[in-house]
């Protein structure tokens, strides 16, 4: 009975040992072909032909950025509205619309027997002045005598004074008008006055007529520079303490799709848009500005912290689902797993690449540029694939499709 009983215990141990090798062999099978499945091999032919290009990691100056969107805009000091100071009738325009004129340009002249009137009457009273100076002077002396009376004084003085301040205010307003007051006393006297641009720009809007009349405050012509152009952003609340004066900003608009544009931001306001609570900050534009106009839509992102981390180019990382991956050159993984391809496949002794898929986590973005965050440690001299990570998510796929 004790001999059987051992007879049984040994027979028992071998099949136990059995089914652990069995158990043991199939787990490694399992996991070998879970590793070939995220396996890609392409000879080198197929790398050219679908351009793949192999690189390594890169450390860069990535930055955070804050998305945003706003318009073009123009700062009130370019652009103006110029009108008449006294009305006129309009005798001649000098541009047309969409010209470009310089500060000081003569846009239009007016006529006006008013422009005459007040020319003859500064010259009446530059002369009326030199005599009441001198009457004003001859009084005060005598004044200071004893000689006569105060009421004396104060008339001539106040006639004088009167006529004074009546003397600059008429040449002011010559001045205004575009006249020059020394060539009134001289006796050059004009019937007309020139219009002219106060600043540089673009003629945007013509509102007179030759012959027409044109009243004193009337808008006559809208000048406005486009080379002054900026954008204003919108910063929303939960930004706000990222964004400051100097960051750089990149943004397109509707008219270049392609091109994007940069600067930098010179100013932020100290309230709230109260429709979107948003801050607006005004970024001014590096770039040619060229077919932009005041107004048009532009998105664009805020570049702000700084981080110094390990990147790639943005077509090294692919997506599938909710998760991120990267493509390495795995020597192993060709030497272990597709030998016999090297032998049945590649008869001119072809030289092959395996591209294992691995999972990272992505961070931040920069001018192309993508920050990788390694879920396992990795050497800095691992060969990834830079260019055409997504021709291999679609092999893999098809792969795994055709083995299903």
């Amino acid at each position: 009975m004790k001999h059987k009983l051992t007879y049984i215990l040994i027979i028992l141990g071998i099949l136990l040992a059995g089914c652990k090798q069995q158990n043991s062999q199939h787990t490694q099978e399992e996991e070998g072909e879970e590793h070939a499945q995220n396996v890609v091999i392409l000879n080198e032919n197929q790398m050219k032909a679908v351009g793949i290009e192999i690189g390594t990691f890169q450390m860069r100056n990535l930055t955070t950025v804050v998305k945003t969107t706003g318009q073009l805009s123009m700062s009130p000091q370019n652009q103006a509205e110029i009108t008449a100071i006294i009305g006129g009738n309009v005798k001649s325009i000098k541009v047309f619309f969409g010209q470009k004129v310089r500060k000081g340009q003569v846009l239009a002249v007016l006529e006006h027997p008013d422009y005459i009137k007040l020319q003859e009457d500064f010259a009446q009273v530059a002369n009326e002045l030199d005599f009441l100076e001198k009457d004003y002077q001859r009084q005060k002396q005598l004044f200071e005598e004893g000689a006569t009376s105060g009421k004396q004084y104060q008339m001539a003085k106040s006639k004088y004074f009167t006529a004074r301040a009546r003397y600059e205010g008429l040449r002011q307003r010559l001045k205004m008008l575009g006249i020059n007051p020394d060539d009134v006393l001289s006796g050059k006297i004009t019937p007309e006055i020139k219009i002219l641009s106060p600043i540089d720009g673009t003629v945007n809007e013509i509102n007179i007529k030759v012959g027409s009349y044109v009243e004193p405050g009337k808008t006559m012509f809208v000048i406005k520079n486009n080379d002054s152009l900026h954008a204003d952003l919108l910063v929303y609340e939960k930004d706000i303490h990222k964004v400051s004066v100097g960051q750089k900003v990149h943004f397109t608009v509707a008219n270049r799709p392609n091109g994007e544009l940069s600067g930098r931001i010179f100013a932020m306001e100290k309230e709230f848009e109260p429709d979107v609570r948003a801050v607006k900050v005004h970024a001014s534009i590096n770039d040619s500005k060229k077919g932009l106009i005041p107004g048009m839509y532009i998105t664009g992102h805020i570049h702000t912290d700084s981080i110094y981390t390990k990147t790639l180019p943005a077509d090294a990382v692919v997506r599938e689902g909710e998760k991120y991956y990267i493509f390495i050159v795995d020597n192993k993984a060709l030497k272990e797993e597709h030998e016999h391809l090297a032998h049945e496949e590649n008869e001119s002794e072809e030289k092959l690449y395996a591209f294992r898929m691995v999972e990272i986590a992505k961070g931040a973005e920069d001018n192309g540029y993508v920050e990788i965050r390694l879920l396992s440690p990795m050497p800095d001299t691992t060969k990834v694939v830079v260019k055409g990570a997504y021709y291999l998510l679609s092999d893999l796929k098809k792969e795994e499709t055709e083995h299903d």
